[in-house]
């Protein structure tokens, strides 16, 4: 039997967690002694590690409650399904490793790096989820119309696009020096806002918010600090000037 305390040093989870999964019936000691401790057996171990696999592939506690909680719940199946999940995030973060380990090597100088390696990693999936968040931001329609236009185009248009917008946000991290109301950083702001017709024709307002989103979403931000840790910054700047010239 293992003590709270035990049991969370053993798991690297906090006694307060514990206690929480215990209150909301997710995960229950097998006894609790008259002093008021609990006390947790083998069996629990293998529940705590469920859902610890569970917490690790996104999902909330009520949901993994009731996965845990069904009739035909089948610990080795799922035990198969986390470890084929798990090796798929693996093989992903691998890839983002090695992306990020080239981009060193390429803003050292060291090796050339093709505009498309800069965003190795990112899947179909990824791009699906900031269709879902889109949705609540803008028009849903208009969202929805821009990634049916997306999966419209075949595997080869879809990596044409990709190397040509990496392209513009290289070009214009080469321009940062000359100020982002610079002729040369609008020139490439000027092709941005053209590179997002494949998707859809944002107006000026939507612009700004895209470009905010660079700085304020971490996930954008970290794939523009791969290319120069200002340009994200940089990029809001210069569409402000883009759009503040057309009001």
């Amino acid at each position: 039997m293992y003590t709270v305390k035990q049991l969370s040093d053993l798991a690297g989870v906090t006694p307060r967690t514990l206690h929480h999964y215990d209150e909301i019936g997710l995960l229950k000691p097998s006894s609790v002694g008259d002093n008021g401790y609990r006390y947790y057996g083998e069996e629990n171990l293998i529940q705590l590690q469920q859902i610890l696999f569970y917490r690790e592939l996104g999902l909330g506690l009520d949901e993994i409650k009731r996965i845990l909680h069904r009739p035909d719940f089948d610990v080795l199946a799922a035990l198969r399904e986390h470890r084929l999940a798990l090796g798929q995030k693996v093989e992903r973060l691998n890839r983002l490793i090695e992306t990020v380990d080239d981009t060193i090597l390429y803003l050292k100088g060291d090796i050339p790096m093709d505009t498309k390696q800069i965003f190795n990693g990112f899947s179909e999936e990824e791009v699906k989820q900031y269709v879902e968040e889109a949705e609540q931001l803008y028009d849903p329609d208009t969202v929805r119309e821009s990634y049916r236009k997306w999966k419209s185009y075949s595997a080869d248009e879809k990596q044409r696009i990709l190397d040509e917008g990496g392209q513009v946000y290289t070009d214009m991290a080469a321009v940062m020096d000359k100020g982002a109301s610079s002729p040369e950083a609008q020139a490439c702001v000027e092709r941005w806002r053209a590179h997002m017709d494949y998707f859809w024709t944002p107006n000026l307002e939507q612009l700004l918010a895209l470009a905010g989103g660079y700085v304020d979403d971490p996930r954008f931000r970290a794939t523009f600090d791969k290319i120069h840790p200002e340009l994200a910054v940089f990029m809001k700047d210069a569409v402000g000037v883009y759009v503040a010239q057309r009001r």
